[in-house]
């Protein structure tokens, strides 16, 4: 696909000319990503209700015009300072979406990547998404959510290298091949919550996850369609095989691979977004399918 264009998850619709006083450094872009969001989970104040359901913003049209109905008035140019209590309330997955939409706008070649991060917690990998984006060169990686300031973290969070980060695709390969141990990858690693939010079944869907992210669908992390399903007993684990041995080969520079599985995306009934989900949001409320259009 064209990554320096926009897909109608990153398209800023009516917003757009919010984007045009945008700074040109990708750094900055990522700073001002970063005063219009504030995590639910790791940005230090409790959302309950309505603000907790913005965690639900789909579109970077909706992420948008949440923050200006909530600050336009005074607060129109997206680099005035918001406070952290006046922030869109959004996951990993929002920061990166909106600072790959406003790469695009800048006509910057940017797109998201699933995966699970090891620098949040001493031995758990927690669910992630970060961003990628090309600079004539070479695709760089990037966690817009992380001020690249903060020293607790011992790599440039702005260029990330290999390892911090490792796709699902990478991880899924690795727990099939028993190099790595799926226990210590998801949300949660408590073995008594009611949703064991770790191991095999979540890392599965999460490369299906990094697939239609790759095609253009960046898919909130509880939208839930096709092959994804809460187990793996029964489930299609020889197509995740397939896909994520794709994927992987496509990341280290095989275009027949990225060629073959963005068509098993397009083609496979159990892969393809069509439009509905399951939705199961930490938001609360009833799981329910949901049309999307």
């Amino acid at each position: 696909m064209d990554y320096a264009s926009q897909t109608r998850f990153s398209d800023p619709g009516d917003y757009a000319g919010l984007f045009d006083a945008l700074p040109d450094d990708v750094t900055e872009i990522a700073a001002v990503v970063r005063n219009l969001l504030i995590h639910y989970r790791a940005g230090g104040i409790e959302f309950t209700g309505e603000r907790l359901a913005e965690i639900d913003n789909r579109w970077v049209s909706a992420i948008l015009a949440t923050d200006q109905k909530r600050n336009g008035t005074a607060l129109t140019e997206l680099t005035a300072p918001r406070e952290p209590f006046d922030r869109v309330v959004g996951c990993c997955r929002d920061y990166t979406l909106l600072f790959v939409s406003m790469l695009r706008h800048k006509g910057i070649p940017a797109r998201s990547r699933v995966g699970f991060g090891s620098y949040f917690a001493e031995g758990f990998n927690h669910d992630h998404v970060v961003a990628e984006y090309w600079n004539g060169d070479r695709w760089v990686m990037i966690d817009a959510e992380l001020d690249p300031a903060e020293p607790q973290y011992s790599f440039d969070v702005s260029d990330m290298p290999a390892g911090p980060f490792l796709s699902a695709a990478e991880v899924w390969r690795g727990v099939r091949a028993g190099e790595l141990n799926g226990d210590l990858f998801g949300v949660d690693p408590n073995p008594d919550a009611p949703l064991k939010l770790h191991g095999g079944w979540f890392i599965r869907n999460y490369v299906h996850y990094q697939l239609a992210h790759l095609n253009g669908d960046e898919l909130l992390l509880w939208d839930n369609w096709g092959a994804m399903s809460d187990t793996l007993d029964g489930a299609a684990v020889e197509l995740t095989d397939r896909i994520a041995e794709l994927m992987v080969a496509s990341d280290n520079g095989d275009d027949a691979a990225a060629k073959e599985v963005n068509e098993l995306y397009r083609t496979d009934p159990g892969l393809t977004f069509a439009g509905r989900s399951f939705v199961t949001s930490p938001a609360g409320g009833e799981f329910a399918w949901k049309d999307l259009g």
